[in-house]
């Protein structure tokens, strides 16, 4: 192996040894692509409905007639630690404009590098884990914001109830529009047996919305079937490269950008749920007849979030520092001004000018594409 400069003890590689050196930066432009955060759920299973999400980032949608639902799972292969599971609990046939997939919207910033729909557009790879009880041909697809430029690729699940390691390359679009903003950049699709509307030829670029061709195994159709999806990496490049590992700290924040809650991380959102995240208002504005506090999100979030804010399980409402207990019937109404807080107006019938109140109670903020 040859150097630019060797001498002084230090060794300077020549530029085919720089050519191999192991990626930096952002590699895997999916997010929780093993699985591992769950802030909705904790694990428990939820019907395949618009709005939906199985776990953090990742979607799945059905609206055929059939039960399907998404939950967290152990069920895994070695070096990880969770997937995706799907159940057609109910097996039903699509008609040819109902969806059964699942999916993560990727946000333009995060994807600007590509350059689609330019000429000098980046090949990309796509690498995953699937497992599922049904065999056949199945296809993953891109597509656009506008839902006017798609592809369409085939893989093979050989045999049931395994898991397999699949890779993708798919040359970058050169046409239409793809944001480069925190708008949907990419959106990433595995169909389980979408309706006829959606097919394609496999293998190219289309101006339409089809991710998937004729033959896609009806997955959707078979009572019980199972699909389990882990270890989804989306680089740049002809080659899948090892999976990105990312701490669960970092990731966690990843997946705040996008929804985020006041709850412990174990903890499903509702109403009464044990624990309460509490802001200093007041004292009461007789004027206006109500308090108001700031809530800020742990990270900052894509755009103004919409929120839904729970009742504690420690009470309702406000608590009055002055007097050490809670007051009268509240209501609570949440005010979201921008992407890094929120403002809680309350106001009650027990309230006092002359006293500092704490209002305690739990929220949800969901910023999704």
């Amino acid at each position: 192996m040859s150097t630019a400069y060797s001498g002084d003890g230090i060794t300077f590689p020549d530029s085919t040894v720089q050519a191999t050196a192991p990626k930096v930066g952002m590699v895997n432009r999916l997010i929780n692509s093993d699985m591992r955060i769950d802030q909705r759920n904790s694990g428990a299973a939820v019907t395949a409905t618009l709005g939906a999400y199985g776990v953090d980032r990742w979607l799945p949608q059905e609206n055929n007639g059939s039960t399907v639902t998404a939950q967290q799972s152990t069920t895994s292969p070695a070096g990880f630690t969770n997937s995706l599971l799907l159940t057609a609990s109910t097996g039903a046939t699509s008609t040819s404009v109902q969806v059964t997939r699942v999916q993560q919207r990727i946000e333009g910033l995060n994807t600007s590098d590509l350059a689609w729909g330019t000429a000098n557009a980046q090949t990309v790879t796509v690498s995953f884990w699937v497992r599922s009880s049904v065999t056949g041909t199945y296809c993953f697809g891109f597509m656009n914001s506008a839902q006017d430029r798609a592809y369409a690729a085939e893989y093979s699940i050989s045999v049931a109830d395994t898991w397999e390691y699949k890779t993708i390359t798919i040359a970058g679009d050169t046409s239409g529009t793809w944001l480069t903003t925190n708008g949907i950049g990419i959106n990433c699709l595995w169909d389980l047996g979408s309706g006829s509307d959606y097919n394609q030829t496999g293998g190219s670029w289309s101006g339409t919305n089809d991710w998937k061709t004729s033959n896609q195994v009806n997955w959707v159709g078979n009572t019980g079937a199972t699909f389990y999806l882990t270890g989804v990496q989306l680089e740049k490049g002809s080659t899948a490269t090892d999976f990105e590992y990312v701490d669960y700290g970092r990731q966690l924040q990843m997946c705040q950008r996008y929804y985020c809650k006041s709850f412990s991380t174990n903890t499903v959102p509702a109403d009464g749920a044990a624990g309460a995240i509490n802001t200093t208002c007041g004292p009461y504005n007789a004027t206006s007849a109500y308090v108001s506090g700031i809530i800020s999100y742990p990270v900052v979030m894509r755009v103004n979030p919409s929120v839904v804010f729970y009742s504690a399980g420690v009470g309702t409402g406000v608590w009055d520092i002055y007097k050490g207990s809670w007051v009268g019937t509240t209501t609570t109404s949440v005010n979201v001004p921008s992407s890094t807080y929120l403002i809680i107006y309350v106001a009650s019938s027990g309230m006092a000018s002359w006293a500092a109140y704490l209002v305690a109670g739990q929220f949800t903020a969901s910023a999704e594409l």
